[in-house]
């Protein structure tokens, strides 16, 4: 019988063990997967995949940048003069164009004349420039250039202020707006909570009677169990409403009604780690300090907390990443606009709001694609970051003195 318990132990132990490694090794390869998707986008070209921009050799403008392209494009640069070329105005050309100029006999059986028709349009156009798929691309005559638009940098990513993936002819993958949006709700929300987290904690773990206590621990528990698109649509069809005609906004759909959601969702978190931190100073040292003649007060602040502060600051870092990680709840009642917002009352939009909305729609391999992906691996290294920081506050020794 000792020889069968001693087999069952090393095969249990055996399990946990291959258990553990298989663990491992997913989220590693989860990690690599992530990562060389999301640096990908980096190595792709500024201009939609498959099409380029041409322009007249006589042209002196060689080289526009992604926020150049929207410019011309949108009507806000019509001169090449703006962009240091001659002064002419700027004529776009799109594919659809051609087939206004020539006829589908003049293009030839299964179009193979259009590269041709394309060059010739060029050549009678110096101040053109063309927006075309590069299977129709025109022969390299001495008249026809592409204009360089080089690949997406690190400075189009990160230092960014337009994001718009599905922009033409150049795709926009500026993050400031999604990253101060995310921060904008998230700092708001712990600054919210933090206050009342701790003082419903200090409440039950200090003032509350047992059969108070025991009543409503477990219903703040069970707040954190609610999915958080009930929170959302919660905060969609009352705090929208509310928020909007309380401050007399256009819309009710802002960063500080996301804060307002996070925050409730966030305080089961800071009040359940908190409290049982507190609830973990030795019944010694409060004797003791009242025994000396403090107060129940001077005993909460200068002995309690003190001693309870490495779970305090535990509970603190874990709400932000609660807030941070955030997705549906978010994305339903902070308006899900990429702008750059200049108050808390104005629509934004999160990262964990923008993976969701667009990553089901997006060819795979695509840059819009890629930088989805790459706004993963930031949001991976926030959490990360937090996720560390919790831990290394939570093994921290506690210091107090009576």
């Amino acid at each position: 019988m000792r020889i069968l318990k001693t087999i069952l132990g090393r095969i249990i132990e055996a399990l946990f063990t291959v258990s553990g490694a298989i663990t491992s090794i997913a989220i590693l390869l989860i990690t690599v997967f992530l990562f060389s998707e999301g640096i990908a986008l980096f190595r792709s070209p500024a201009v939609e995949e498959g099409y380029a921009l041409y322009r007249h050799a006589d042209n002196r403008v060689q080289q526009l940048s992604p926020q150049e392209l929207k410019q011309i494009f949108d009507g806000e640069i019509t001169n090449w003069r703006q962009l240091g070329g001659d002064d002419q105005e700027i004529m776009l050309f799109r594919i659809d164009d051609l087939f206004s100029l020539y006829s589908e006999e003049e293009l030839g059986e299964d179009y193979a004349l259009l590269p041709d028709k394309i060059e010739e349009v060029i050549r009678a156009n110096p101040n053109i420039i063309a927006f075309l798929p590069q299977k129709y691309t025109p022969a390299d005559n001495g008249v026809v250039r592409v204009i360089d638009t080089g690949d997406i940098s690190l400075a189009d990513f990160f230092g960014g202020t337009e994001w718009m993936p599905t922009a033409l002819p150049a795709p926009l993958f500026g993050i400031l707006p999604l990253v101060l949006g995310t921060l904008l709700v998230s700092l708001a929300a712990i600054a919210l909570a933090l206050p009342l987290g701790l003082g419903v904690a200090i409440y039950l773990s200090e003032l509350a009677s047992a059969r108070v206590r025991k009543i409503l621990k477990p219903a703040i528990e069970l707040l954190a169990g609610i999915p958080s698109v009930v929170y959302g649509f919660w905060g969609l069809i009352v705090l929208v409403p509310w928020v909007q005609h309380t401050f007399d906004l256009p819309v009710g759909e802002t960063a500080f009604t996301g804060s307002l959601i996070l925050a409730i969702m966030a305080l089961p978190t800071i009040i359940t780690v908190a409290q049982d931190a507190m609830g973990n100073t030795p019944r010694a040292m409060r004797e003791a300090s009242l025994a000396l003649g403090a107060t129940r007060w001077q005993t909460i602040y200068k002995v309690v907390i003190p001693y309870a502060k490495s779970g305090i600051s535990a509970a603190v870092v874990l709400g932000i990443g609660r807030a941070i990680g955030e997705t549906m709840a978010v994305l339903m009642v902070t308006g899900n606009a990429a702008v750059m917002p200049s108050t808390y009352f104005e629509s934004v939009r999160t990262i964990p709001a923008t993976i969701a909305a667009e990553l089901g729609e997006v060819p795979a391999g695509s840059s819009h694609y890629q930088a989805l992906f790459l706004l993963g691996c930031i949001l991976f290294v926030i959490t990360m970051i937090i996720s560390i920081t919790a831990e290394v506050i939570s093994k921290k020794q506690p210091k107090a003195s009576v």
